[in-house]
């Protein structure tokens, strides 16, 4: 029984064994201690690593720092003039050998939709040396120069292929004829001056108006004389008075005077009155309608003389 039981074993010592010490140069009785290297970093190196880590300082080295050389490059090469005038002749040799190709030159220009004598003042003041590149045209200052003629109301430029310079024009109609000044000028339906006219023959097909401000009030004249169309050709025109009303001239003379407001239905009320009593045939000078509730004759001078010699036998045929 004692062999099989386990006997116990001494305890194990552990010693510690010293490395050989180098020998001192001194070969002092004490020796000094050893010195170990420091593993943490520098505080430099810790302040460099830490700024690495900063995303901002990463992408401006990546990406600042060459875009910053690269712009430092370009400005040096740019400082000197030489390099400057090369650069623009050669973009400027480009540039030209694109827009003077054939495909974008234009040839000549057709002028649509206007009189002769208006196309030709259209050539005249579009002076353009053909053949020209299309870039060289300015499309926009070219049409707002073209609607300062009086007679272009509208104007469209465009260059269709084949080299073609298109202007499209829009006359404006003249409807009538103002006299002013001892000038006769031809307006449109706005009012707008159309042309001169050198006499009243020119356009014995339009009506005429006359006085400052008639062109002010086109739209009414043209009104007005449509409603003494049943005159016929007895009427002569319409003249504008003080720049606010108007008076009917007819070719005997005679004179209609209209009020302010309402001028056509005071006109119609004494075309109403002729047609039944004929009062235009009647020797008068001026049928006064500027107040309507209170129509007024003026007699011509026969009729005036006429009348007081029939009230003189008529006061005289009493008296007896």
């Amino acid at each position: 029984m004692r062999s099989l039981m386990r006997k116990p074993r001494p305890a194990r010592g552990y010693h510690s064994v010293a490395a050989p010490r180098p020998p001192q140069a001194g070969g002092g009785a004490s020796d000094a201690a050893p010195t170990h290297r420091d593993p943490a970093p520098s505080r430099l190196a810790y302040k460099a690593h830490r700024l690495w880590l900063t995303p901002t300082f990463r992408t401006l080295l990546r990406v600042g720092l060459p875009v910053g050389l690269v712009l430092l490059a370009v400005g040096l090469y740019f400082a000197n003039p030489d390099n400057r005038t090369h650069l623009v002749d050669t973009y400027t040799q480009i540039q030209r050998s694109v827009q003077e190709r054939p495909e974008f030159m234009v040839k000549l220009m057709a002028v649509e939709g206007a009189t002769p004598v208006v196309a030709d003042a259209v050539r005249d003041m579009l002076p353009i040396d053909f053949p020209i590149s299309s870039f060289d045209l300015d499309l926009e200052a070219m049409r707002l120069e073209l609607t300062k003629l009086d007679v272009v109301e509208k104007a469209a430029l465009r260059v269709r292929p084949g080299g073609v310079l298109e202007v499209a024009i829009t006359e404006r109609q003249p409807v009538i004829i103002w006299r002013h000044d001892g000038i006769l000028d031809l307006l449109d339906r706005s009012g707008h001056r159309v042309a001169s006219l050198i006499t009243r023959n020119g356009r014995s097909d339009l009506p005429l108006i006359a006085g400052a401000g008639a062109n002010q009030a086109v739209d009414e004249a043209l009104a007005l004389i449509e409603t003494a169309r049943p005159l016929g050709p007895s009427l002569r025109g319409l003249v504008r008075v003080g720049e606010r009303r108007w008076d009917v001239v007819l070719a005997t003379k005679q004179r209609i005077l209209l009020p302010e407001h309402d001028s056509v239905a005071a006109l119609e009320q004494v075309i109403a009155l002729d047609q039944a009593q004929e009062v235009m045939a009647r020797d008068l000078t001026v049928v006064d309608m500027r107040n309507p509730l209170r129509p007024t004759l003026r007699l011509g001078e026969p009729a005036v003389e006429e009348l007081r010699r029939i009230r003189t036998l008529e006061f005289g045929a009493d008296d007896q």
